[in-house]
């Protein structure tokens, strides 16, 4: 049984844990309690010396990083890896897009526009970082515009990267009525069987601390 250490509000956990989901393996999530420093513990960074989620055990095997567990995860189940050698080539020019450019992005302007003090929230770097990651969305518009998926016409682990941060509620810059083809994409990504938005996925929540 794989485990996952995750929490509800990370998207990058949110993109292993989907693929764990969508590939149907069989696995578990384990709470990180991100907000009250267990990432900073002693015991968490023996398990992952960057301190950050998600981290992945299987067996005697420990993975971190999203891309890496997401990539383990296909190639351990045959599913949503692509079909052939440019495929995954394709793949993995989305996913490394992803990291740099859409959650690279996404992430942190979510986190200072929801979850740091108020007083602590700069206007300027919140202007910035979403003028890049609407540069960013525009891209995967375009790309969405001529295929169903972002690496073709069947759902990959590309797709599950760059949509981990877009299904999230708490106010981050983007509105998906205005990007009417990844509004359709992600209409179909949540018609796949076995999709969860993340709060449903794995434990935590805003709520949870409300």
């Amino acid at each position: 049984m794989i485990k996952l250490h995750c929490f509800g509000e990370s998207g990058n956990a949110y993109k292993a844990a989907l693929t764990l989901e969508l590939s149907e393996a069989e696995w578990v999530p384990v709470y990180v309690d991100f907000f009250n420093g267990e990432t900073r513990t002693d015991a968490f960074r023996e398990l992952n010396v960057m301190g950050e989620v998600p981290v992945m055990e299987d067996a005697d095997l420990v993975l971190t990083q999203s891309g890496v567990i997401q990539d383990y995860v296909s190639s351990k189940t045959d599913k949503l890896g692509g079909r052939s050698a440019a495929e995954r080539r394709d793949i993995l020019r989305w996913m490394f897009f992803d990291n740099h450019k859409v959650s690279g992005v996404a992430g942190p302007l979510r986190f200072l526009m929801n979850f740091l003090p108020e007083e602590k929230r700069n206007a300027d770097v919140i202007a910035f970082m979403t003028a890049r990651l609407m540069g960013a969305l525009k891209i995967m518009e375009t790309q969405l515009s001529v295929t169903p998926y972002l690496a073709g016409d069947a759902l990959t682990i590309a797709d599950i990267a760059c949509v981990g941060y877009l299904f999230y509620p708490e106010p981050f810059g983007f509105d998906r009525t205005e990007f009417p083809h990844i509004d359709a994409w992600m209409i179909r990504i949540e018609g796949t069987k076995g999709w969860k938005h993340p709060y449903d996925l794995m434990p935590g929540s805003p709520a949870d601390r409300a």
